[in-house]
């Protein structure tokens, strides 16, 4: 609640301060943002969260639909609900994979992460494949430390030593069973679950190969499938592609989605590289080649029309003065894709990528930690 009535007024100070500037000039929202973040006021920041906790029970409100707090005397707006699919009527969520690639704990990694934006993340993102059992202990007192409100989004690869037709003809199912037990009886919170994310690359379109679109398809299928025979109803089960016109143009591309039946969520994991100037170009880049690709954004609203889309993982690929513009970018143009509901930055100072390494970090500059900050803390990314 605290942390919550801190963001506010910081955002009452953000809103007062625009129409101070732009009361003096004519600006666009965009020149406003600019002008705001040079004053000293902007630069001041809520306080970041309390390094340590200790967990607390789960948490009722995320089995129904939401109405989150809201302080009178600086919200008198309609009232902005989160549905029983967690995905918000207003903005969308924030959320991270801290420090990635490294050997911090992953709780202080976190607490690292919101001391330097000066917030409590949304989501909080963490990863698992084969017979690991989850959410841990330690990603449930996450879920559910005291005053604050953080959601998990967990990958799981539920092929890892067997093929997608294996897991598809039930080669995990005594895993998803106890994984289904587990869930059940410690985490009633409803959480994201990402079956298999960025499979484009694996495909082996061969028949017989045990990873074709289809074997994909039928995998995520199974998972889901055996996850709700168990009783889970509180998973929301996340597809989650690369989303890059390298793969978008290839003839199966559209065989790898799941169907509606299955996915409550849609995601994308587009990274910022030296050739992608902004927001706008990263979530919906297109190619004229081989049959075409118009953009995920774009081929997402088509083949999963209903269904809220998340940046699972961004990013920028180099640290440098570059860093502060694109995040100035996705303040700028966020608003152009009402469909995105929750972006969740992947943060790392060495990841394996395209055959290189990448290096995330938000705070190598002063510039980009600074856009960063501003950013996470525009209303639009404040439920």
């Amino acid at each position: 609640m605290a942390d919550r009535r801190a963001r506010l007024t910081f955002h009452a100070a953000r809103i007062a301060t625009a129409i101070a500037v732009c009361a003096a000039v004519a600006c666009t929202p965009e020149a406003a943002e600019e002008a705001i973040d040079a004053t000293p006021a902007a630069r001041a920041q809520p306080p970041a969260p309390a390094e340590s906790f200790a967990p607390g029970p789960p948490r009722p409100w995320v089995r129904a639909t939401l109405e989150p707090e809201r302080d009178p005397k600086l919200d008198t707006g309609p009232r902005c609900t989160v549905s029983a699919a967690l995905v918000p009527a207003c903005g969308a969520w924030w959320g991270v994979a801290p420090a990635a690639f490294t050997e911090t704990p992953r709780t202080r990694a976190l607490h690292d992460f919101e001391r330097k934006i000066g917030r409590t993340v949304d989501i909080y993102h963490a990863f698992h494949r084969g017979e690991q059992i989850f959410p841990t202990e330690e990603e449930m007192a996450i879920a559910r430390e005291p005053g604050r409100r953080r959601m998990l989004l967990l990958n799981w690869k539920p092929d890892w030593g067997h093929s997608w037709a294996a897991v598809a003809a039930g080669a995990m199912d005594g895993h998803i069973d106890r994984l289904a037990g587990h869930v059940n009886a410690h985490f009633p919170e409803r959480f994201f679950l990402v079956i298999h994310h960025e499979p484009e690359e694996e495909v082996r379109p061969e028949a017989g190969s045990g990873y074709t679109a289809g074997d994909f398809r039928n995998m995520f299928r199974h998972v889901v499938h055996r996850f709700r025979a168990k009783g889970v109803d509180n998973a929301l089960f996340t597809a989650v592609f690369m989303g890059t016109p390298k793969w978008g143009v290839k003839p199966w591309f559209d065989r790898l989605y799941p169907g509606d039946d299955v996915v409550d969520w849609l995601g994308m994991d587009p990274y910022a590289t030296p050739d992608i100037r902004d927001f706008a170009q990263l979530v919906n880049q297109r190619s004229a080649l081989e049959r075409g690709f118009p953009g995920f954004y774009d081929w997402s609203a088509e083949i999963a029309r209903d269904k809220p889309l998340m940046i699972a993982e961004w990013g920028t690929t180099t640290p440098g003065a570059r860093q502060a513009a694109f995040f100035r970018s996705v303040s700028a143009q966020l608003a152009r894709y009402p469909r995105i509901k929750a972006l969740v930055y992947f943060e790392t100072p060495k990841a394996p990528f395209a055959g290189g390494t990448i290096d995330t970090r938000i705070d190598a500059g002063r510039a980009a930690l600074g856009a960063y900050r501003t950013l996470g803390h525009r209303p639009m990314l404040n439920q």
